[in-house]
């Protein structure tokens, strides 16, 4: 089957996308050839990709773990990519049956593929939206059907905000939808840092020139502070391979020794109690 017959109408097989990019990394077969070309390019000069992406998705996973162990029962998965399982509702549902998670993503071919594993999943949804407009994502009756904003929410951002551009303000997108946020809700995000060899900066950069998958460097400080108006649980800001909290059943994480070329750290926020 070619690259055409294998993307719905509307989706460009030539210009990459972050979703199927990270697809590949992790080994799933639903991207391109021009999301390979993207992922070869990087590997090139940054072999230990694969594993960054894996760690990840462990930290996502662990992430929620924690927090439907916590109690936390709602959870809004922004820019979620394509399913891979364990999904979100499939690890915070191992805590909860009660477990209620929305999938957002603006890529047509997440949510084509979300859509089907899902099914007629109850209390699970998946939408086709971008973060970058907050406004519609909460107005989605999707959305208000299923979370109830005056209660804890976990919104989970986990490597999304990188594709975010600073005109675009990922600080201000943040903060739209923590004014939404009950206290004791809490925000997942990870980044790609400053800290990457300066070799993967450039190849994948110049790999996504012009393309939605081009992905903004940010430094240690700048992401700490699209926490602003949170407590940072854990470890803090960490490589993502490093975050844990040291649960006896958490899942085993890629062994990377030292600085990964592709840097990309990650952290849990939790709202405090008094804060709108």
């Amino acid at each position: 089957m070619s690259d055409l017959e294998r993307v719905p109408p509307g989706v460009n097989p030539t210009v990459p996308s972050s979703a199927r990019v990270y697809d590949y990394l992790l080994g799933g077969k639903d991207n391109l050839a021009v999301d390979r070309a993207v992922a070869d390019r990087l590997l090139a000069v940054a072999p230990d990709t694969r594993l960054v992406a894996r760690a990840n998705r462990l930290f996502l996973t662990r992430a929620v773990r924690h927090l439907a162990r916590q109690g936390i029962r709602q959870f809004l998965d922004l820019g979620t990519g394509i399913p891979t399982s364990p999904s979100v509702h499939e690890v915070a549902r191992e805590v909860s049956p009660a477990c209620r998670v929305v999938y957002v993503d603006y890529d047509p071919v997440v949510t084509m593929h979300a859509r089907v594993l899902l099914g007629d999943a109850p209390g699970v949804e998946s939408i086709q939206a971008d973060l970058r407009r907050p406004d519609l994502v909460l107005d989605d009756p999707h959305v208000t059907g299923l979370i109830d904003f005056d209660q804890p929410v976990a919104v989970l951002m986990v490597g999304c905000l990188h594709f975010v551009t600073d005109d675009e303000d990922p600080g201000g997108i943040v903060a739209a939808f923590r004014k939404w946020m009950a206290p004791g809700s809490h925000l997942a995000l990870s980044h790609v840092m400053t800290g990457s060899s300066p070799e993967a900066i450039a190849q994948l950069t110049a790999a996504t020139a012009g393309s939605p998958a081009q992905p903004t460097f940010r430094t240690r400080e700048r992401v700490l502070s699209l926490f602003d108006g949170f407590d940072l649980v854990g470890p803090g800001l960490v490589p993502v391979h490093e975050w844990t909290l040291g649960d006896a059943d958490e899942p085993s994480i890629p062994l990377l020794e030292g600085t990964p070329a592709l840097l990309v750290e990650g952290g849990v926020g939790r709202l405090p109690t008094g804060v709108a």
